[in-house]
């Protein structure tokens, strides 16, 4: 019996395939056709290579969390297989290229559907095996049968600034990929995914979210040395400083960050400063200078997963107890 409208996907790659930009993209999609979604990534510390993956989690209602249980993996790596198969459920399916050495009666033994696609030889006639990504993402639209004007749309939107050769090239990935499953595979996936009469919904992450507070709140000026997971709210603030006028400062260290931040409202300027757990811990004595000086200030602290810098992104709650 075909499950309409309620599924979770999960994409992995290396960092540098697009994994996180095209699922949020994918995400977005689905938001434009009217349906609740939960996106959450997942990365290594590490600029290229690796395997990190990107999970969207969509249905008709609203969604606060993301799903232990898979629905459907798309794999832009052989070994990404093996590393998440305990996570489909039975009659789930998993989207790999065909090039890649599967095993298929274990999929089987475990009910879980096959669906090898072309999918590096579909991105590289569209012109570059970079747009994989794309053509894995149409791919899960065709095997869902998940009206591909909205994918259409966002690519348009993501890739506009690339010119229009980037765009139409990306077009023709998602949509071959997308022609692919639905023709080969998706009488045999009973997952559906539909278009609904409700409005558009925002897609936004929880830094974003918190950079559209700052400003509405009057922030003015924004101090940070990069530090995950935090980054993206100097990036965000510094991608919009002149449309907003904000001044953006990227400092040598946290230091200097929280004491910039400082000196900014004590001349007026409503500041804050963006770090995570052991950043923090460095600018504690400043905090003491803002209480001596009875000068506010705003710090995000992003919680870290893990307990020291040596391992940012992995083991236990060590933020917690900060």
């Amino acid at each position: 019996m075909p499950k309409k409208n309620d599924m979770t996907f999960r994409i992995e790659g290396e960092a540098g395939q697009g994994v996180e930009s095209g699922g949020a993209g994918f995400a977005k999609s689905m938001a434009r056709s009217g349906l609740h979604v939960f996106g959450m990534q997942d990365y290594m510390s590490r600029i290229r290579g690796g395997h990190n993956y990107y999970q969207v989690r969509v249905a008709e209602s609203p969604l606060y969390s993301h799903s232990a249980r898979v629905d459907l993996l798309m794999a832009l790596l052989p070994g990404t297989v093996e590393r998440h198969k305990e996570s489909v459920v039975p009659g789930g399916g998993i989207i790999y290229d065909q090039g890649f050495e599967i095993d298929e009666e274990d999929l089987n033994a475990r009910q879980i559907n096959a669906f090898p696609v072309p999918l590096f030889d579909i991105a590289e006639e569209a012109g570059n095996k970079i747009m994989a990504n794309t053509a894995c993402f149409g791919a899960a639209a065709g095997l869902t049968g998940f009206p591909f004007e909205y994918m259409a749309r966002v690519i348009r939107d993501n890739f506009a600034r690339k010119g229009d050769k980037v765009v139409q090239a990306n077009l023709q990935a998602a949509e071959k990929a997308y022609e692919y499953t639905s023709q080969e595979y998706s009488a045999d996936f009973d997952y559906k995914l539909e278009a609904v009469d409700a409005p558009q919904r925002m897609v936004i992450s929880g830094n974003e979210a918190f950079c559209l507070g700052a400003l509405l709140g009057g922030c003015r000026f924004v101090s940070a040395y990069p530090m995950t997971p935090s980054t993206g709210i100097i990036e965000w603030m510094a991608g919009h400083s002149h449309k907003y006028d904000i001044v953006t400062k990227h400092t040598e260290d946290e230091l200097a960050a929280i004491l910039m931040a400082i000196g900014a409202n004590f001349a007026g300027v409503r500041g804050m400063c963006a770090t995570s757990g052991g950043g923090f811990s460095l600018m504690v004595e400043s905090l003491g200078l803002a209480g001596m000086t009875e000068t506010p200030v705003v710090i995000v602290e992003a919680q870290r997963p893990g307990p020291s810098t040596g391992m940012p992104t992995r083991t236990e709650q060590g933020d917690l107890s900060s």
